[in-house]
């Protein structure tokens, strides 16, 4: 059995939780929330730390530091992870489903996320190069 099968999240080593990171980037895209209704909304607009080629952090070990808005799951208690993605591994664990055939941890190859066209790489854009964010609002086709 694979370590995600038979541990909670919370019973997962650091090694175990990063590996289920399957760099999409979707996580570092910026959210805008509905003050009145709570909803949550992404935009195409991502940090300008990261890597768009590689979806990856430039100064991961960092990041939280450098950007104070930006979280670290593993540091926080969170009952739900449904503000995450749908094809997030650690939304998906949570919500008791199974990681899809394409995550790197499956598939052995990291380049699956990108061939699933579930990266961000292909329509992302840093946060320095816009001017509003609700100008570029997403709707997720998942």
């Amino acid at each position: 059995m694979n370590f995600w099968e038979t541990k909670k999240l919370s019973e997962m080593t650091t090694e175990e939780w990063e590996s289920l990171c399957d760099n999409c980037g979707k996580c570092c895209l910026h959210k805008l929330e509905d003050e009145d209704t709570g909803d949550i909304y992404f935009t195409s607009v991502v940090c300008n730390l990261i890597d768009l080629d590689t979806c990856r952090c430039t100064r991961y070990s960092e990041r939280t530091q450098l950007i104070p808005e930006c979280l670290d799951l593993k540091q926080h208690d969170f009952a739900e992870y449904n503000w995450l993605p749908a094809t997030c591994a650690y939304r998906l664990l949570s919500d008791g489903e199974e990681l899809p055939d394409w995550h790197p941890l499956l598939s052995g190859n990291p380049e699956s996320v990108q061939d699933a066209g579930v990266s961000i790489s292909s329509y992302a854009m840093k946060e320095s190069e816009i001017d509003d964010l609700e100008d570029h609002i997403i709707e997720w086709l998942e």
